[in-house]
């Protein structure tokens, strides 16, 4: 399952771009009005682009990038309301698609939710609730990772052993936090929660996040770890509450100071990355099986203030505080597969400012 990519020369335009904003405040929406599609519901309020003042004209050529680039889905939303709702190659609204890496920030907003209700803490060892041995590193060394060392992938264990997480796999590397690594060893934080909740993973999450939202969707087996599987709208459902601090209508469902912690640099090995979502506008960036640093933006066409759940293939959630805009994209790898950022980014950024300005 794991696809060996060129990262060197597949980002090179990125190398070269100026650098970015190294801010840690959490910036707000624009907008003080947000709307919520009621749950359990199909109805979803919307607006028209000409009511934006956006460029109307450019909303076709958008259309056809996209279908030109193996999408499935895309939608925009402004301030909650849905502006954009496309489907292609014969996929619709009912269809039901993978998140991939993208769906790594459900895993993080659930463990922030277990954490406010006092059921873990990101600060202690990942052994205190799953027990030792967990690894095949050194008792001492193991004792070293923390949950949080998990949701920003600086566990320390080897990253080119392959998507297996069994013990033999996790291998040590390095002291937990003293590399950054992307490493599907952040699923050890759903064996927490489900330990720490005296819960199954999916019974947690459906009640503390799916059906707060209107979710639909499952968690389904993909060799040794789950992936997330649901409609565009469930999706955009996610984005419209991280959009909104965690919010949704008048109920807190992510603590806001933890999601404002995990939407900003979580470490300076890696300052393009929260826990598990991935930051525009920041000086430089490393990428998934590189140890390379890129100087620059992460996607130097979008918004600074922009940050994103990246999955492999190209499945996208971008929330834009400074635009009120949250913004989907689902489908297979518009260029070459990826585990998370690709030259698409930063082409079809170039594609929807040229309708949103």
């Amino acid at each position: 399952m794991r696809h060996v990519i060129c990262l060197c020369l597949s980002f090179t335009f990125i190398i070269s771009c100026a650098s970015g904003d190294n801010s840690t405040t959490i910036q707000q929406p624009a907008s003080n009005t947000i709307y919520f599609p009621p749950l359990n519901s199909e109805i979803w309020e919307t607006k028209t682009s000409s009511e934006l003042n956006w460029n109307t004209n450019q909303l076709q050529p958008l259309l056809d990038y996209l279908e030109e680039k193996n999408s499935k889905s895309f939608m925009i939303l402004h301030e909650g309301k849905i502006v954009v709702e496309h489907y292609f190659n014969e996929h619709t609204a009912t269809s039901p698609w993978y998140w991939a890496s993208a769906g790594k920030t459900l895993t993080t907003a659930v463990t922030g939710i277990a954490q406010n209700e006092g059921l873990l803490s990101i600060n202690d060892k990942v052994s205190d609730y799953i027990g030792t041995n967990w690894t095949s590193a050194t008792l001492d060394k193991e004792n070293l990772i923390t949950c949080k060392n998990l949701l920003t992938m600086t566990s320390g264990l080897d990253d080119g052993l392959g998507d297996d997480i069994s013990v033999t796999n996790l291998q040590y590397q390095a002291d937990a936090g003293e590399r950054w690594a992307y490493h599907n060893v952040y699923i050890k934080l759903q064996d927490i929660v489900t330990e720490a909740s005296n819960q199954s993973w999916t019974t947690y999450f459906n009640s503390k996040l799916k059906e707060p939202i209107g979710m639909t969707g499952a968690w389904l087996q993909n060799g040794s770890f789950n992936v997330y599987w649901s409609t565009t709208r469930s999706m955009a459902r996610f984005g419209l509450l991280t959009y909104a601090n965690g919010q949704w209508e008048n109920t807190q469902i992510v603590p806001e100071n933890y999601l404002e912690d995990a939407i900003n640099s979580s470490q300076d090995l890696n300052k393009a990355y929260g826990y598990m979502w991935w930051l525009n506008g920041k000086s430089s960036f490393r990428l998934p099986q590189s140890q390379v640093e890129f100087t620059g933006s992460l996607i130097p066409n979008a918004p600074s203030d922009m940050y994103a759940a990246l999955g492999r293939d190209d499945q996208k959630i971008y929330v834009v505080p400074s635009k009120d805009l949250v913004i989907i994209r689902m489908g297979n790898a518009a260029n070459d597969q990826n585990f998370a950022l690709s030259n698409f980014d930063n082409e079809l950024w170039s594609y929807i400012n040229a309708f949103i300005n």
